[in-house]
């Protein structure tokens, strides 16, 4: 199931875009839109250490939150307050930067069980976050959704392959040396945690129920019906040298269309805070 530079061979990797790093509000956001424009889709990451200054002296801050705002003030622990300030930070620049608007100009608001979303937008969005890493997933042709775990955690195989591997999944690591075991697990239960938040189904999803393997079976498109062959993709990558970054990307259409949106935008508006910090 291994696959060179920390890529699964599930589905078209060709529609997927290594992730990139963004080290605060100034991006850079340039990788993220030609990926977008390319290959529909585009993931960033960071950490939550790079965004601290904004969320502690930005002025803007309230604006940029948004509906965010009263559950940030709700939060009494200040590392967790802080920490939720930067994940919401990163997602609207990030989508901001993909829409070419302002990140204080989007709605973001939850779907029943958290999936975020843009109220009045075009564009999928999906947030994780493991210890200092945020990662922020954004597709125009279709659901996305990501997951982050450190590559060093251990999983008990024989614990946990039940509930993460459908038989065959199983089958297919029980040879493997008992580290290599274990990461394969790992990278597996993070993919389908990727393929579940896409969906909307978080842990509500019976992960021994289908397969990733050879192209995919049991695989659901998110209205519930069976997903065409091909419509879902699926790659890891290692980020930071310390986690792993699982993506699973559903095109709607058999052969989405890149490019930018149709609809006229803003052009070449600088993704800065509204207030600079300080």
């Amino acid at each position: 199931m291994s696959h060179p530079n920390g890529r699964t061979p599930m589905g078209d990797v060709t529609r997927a875009s290594p992730p990139v790093h963004v080290r605060g509000p100034g991006g850079p956001w340039q990788p993220m839109r030609t990926a977008l424009a390319a290959r529909g889709s585009a993931v960033v990451h960071t950490t939550w250490g790079e965004w601290l200054p904004t969320a502690l002296t930005g002025p803007a801050l309230r604006p940029l939150l948004g509906r965010d705002w009263q559950r940030y003030r709700r939060t009494a622990d200040p590392a967790t307050r802080y920490r939720f300030a930067a994940t919401r930070l990163v997602t609207k620049y990030a989508a901001a930067a993909a829409l070419d608007l302002l990140p204080a100009e989007l709605d973001l608001a939850y779907r029943t069980g958290g999936r975020p979303y843009l109220r009045g937008l075009d564009l999928d969005v999906s947030l994780s976050h493991s210890e200092e890493l945020i990662a922020v997933a954004v597709s125009r042709v279709g659901r996305i959704g990501v997951d982050t775990e450190p590559a060093d955690r251990r999983l008990d195989f024989d614990l946990l392959s039940g509930h993460i591997c459908a038989p065959g999944e199983r089958r297919a690591l029980l040879p493997l040396p008992p580290r290599a075991r274990e990461r394969e697990l790992l990278r597996l239960w993070t993919l389908k945690e990727a393929y579940s938040k896409a969906l909307g189904q978080g842990l509500r999803l019976d992960f021994s129920g289908f397969s990733l393997s050879d192209g995919g079976t049991g695989l659901l498109a998110p209205d519930d019906t069976a997903a065409r062959p091909g419509a879902w993709a699926f790659t890891t990558h290692r980020v930071l040298g310390s986690h792993l970054l699982s993506v699973a990307r559903h095109d709607a259409f058999p052969q989405p269309p890149p490019g930018p949106r149709t609809r006229p935008v803003p052009s070449r508006r600088a993704l800065v805070p509204v207030c600079p910090p300080g």
